[in-house]
């Protein structure tokens, strides 16, 4: 049996990571360690190990990492905390190989440290472009890092095999979300009302906006300009999921908490959970802000998004995206145009770039049936010259 070490920190990267969990589990040729970090373990983001602990996944390490600060000398410090701690875990795990999924810095020190370790990467998510984040960096930096490749579109494979890597070991398995959609029973509306303590409007909104790292004007700028484009929406509903723990997510945070205390439609979840803010997902008019959850999950609703800023640049985007200026005009505009007769006509006819499900299915073939010798020296693979 090969055993296979699965990195989470997120909320978010853990509900694309449960079926390819499950799969592990239940496969006769594969046996699975879960190395928890980040976010997970933090009550200010809603202790969502407790989560995976009600899935019934067995959790094998703990890696506290998260300082209370988010200035970008604390995560830094913040690496340097999950680096220790990753080392002494795959130290004393010594899994055949690490699955890791994206691009966050939890995932960064993971990788860096199985790396040193000798011990082979599969990289989850990779090749895709998010121009306005440090995000975009890690991504690439961890691709390197890695020995077998799980991407989610043509495009993405195709960078990848860019970046050198060899294109037997690059495989496009399609978006990990959409089997989340395809295997989950979502909530009917009014079980959801019931969960959220909520009513749903004439419209409604799914509010996630995570902080930039590489825009000019700040994530707290930003933020205002969204709220004051939400400010003004008559009989409208809007759920708000709270940001990451990247650089300024606390200011973010604050300024939601301000939002809603003085409107009567706007709710905040510090964590939904996967079932429930994909049953929102489901249920609402458009997701508003900049997570990649509304280029990827979304368009499988017929769900529109507004796209604000840059966050996501550089991503596959279907016609149910609308991408705007971080600007409390550009903003409420693009949430009108989500109601246009047209607009709405056009929601019906998308299809989802990233594909119809199945990618779990097809990274456990591939972990169940790759042969691992030797797979550590891989050499640089140069494309034709120019």
């Amino acid at each position: 049996m090969k055993t296979v070490c699965v990195v989470t920190g997120t909320r978010a990267e853990y509900g694309l990571l449960k079926w390819v969990l499950s799969g592990i589990n239940e496969s006769p040729l594969l046996n699975l360690q879960l190395i928890i970090t980040g976010m997970h373990l933090s009550p200010e983001f809603g202790m969502t190990v407790e989560e995976i602990e009600k899935d019934g996944f067995f959790i094998n390490r703990r890696i506290e990492m998260l300082l209370s600060a988010d200035t970008p000398s604390g995560v830094s410090k913040s690496m340097g905390l999950g680096l220790i701690g990753f080392a002494d875990a795959v130290a004393e795990l010594r899994p055949d190989i690490v699955l890791i999924l994206g691009d966050r810095f939890e995932i960064l020190a993971a990788a860096i440290s199985a790396m040193v370790a000798r011990i082979p990467i599969a990289h989850l998510h990779g090749g895709e472009a998010t121009e306005g984040l440090i995000d975009e960096a890690i991504r690439h930096s961890i691709t390197k890092m890695s020995h077998l490749h799980f991407v989610a579109a043509h495009a993405y494979r195709r960078r990848v095999i860019q970046l050198g890597e060899d294109p037997e070991c690059v495989f496009n398995v399609g978006g990990l979300g959409i089997d989340s959609i395809k295997n989950m029973t979502l909530l009917p509306r009014e079980v959801l009302e019931d969960e959220l303590n909520l009513k749903f409007s004439t419209r409604n909104l799914l509010v996630t906006f995570h902080p930039v790292t590489l825009d000019q004007s700040s994530s707290e700028e930003q933020m205002l300009e969204l709220l004051a484009a939400l400010r003004h929406l008559v009989d409208t509903t809007l759920i708000f999921t709270m940001p990451n723990s990247d650089t300024d997510g606390r200011v973010l945070m604050a300024a939601i908490e301000n939002f809603v205390l003085e409107s009567d439609n706007a709710h905040a979840f510090t964590s939904l959970g996967q079932l429930k803010y994909l049953s929102c997902m489901a249920q609402v008019d458009a997701v508003v802000g900049n997570s990649s959850s509304g280029l990827i999950e979304a368009p499988s609703f017929k769900t529109a998004t507004v796209n604000i800023g840059d966050r996501q640049r550089g991503r596959l985007k279907c016609g149910s995206v609308i991408d705007c200026l971080p600007v409390e005009r550009e903003v409420a505009a693009a949430v009108e145009q989500v109601y246009l007769p047209d607009f709405q006509r056009g929601l019906k006819e998308v299809v989802n770039p990233y594909g119809e499900g199945g990618a779990s299915k097809a990274i456990i073939d591939v972990l169940e049936t790759v042969d691992l010798d030797g797979i550590l020296k891989k050499p640089f693979n140069d494309m034709v010259s120019m």
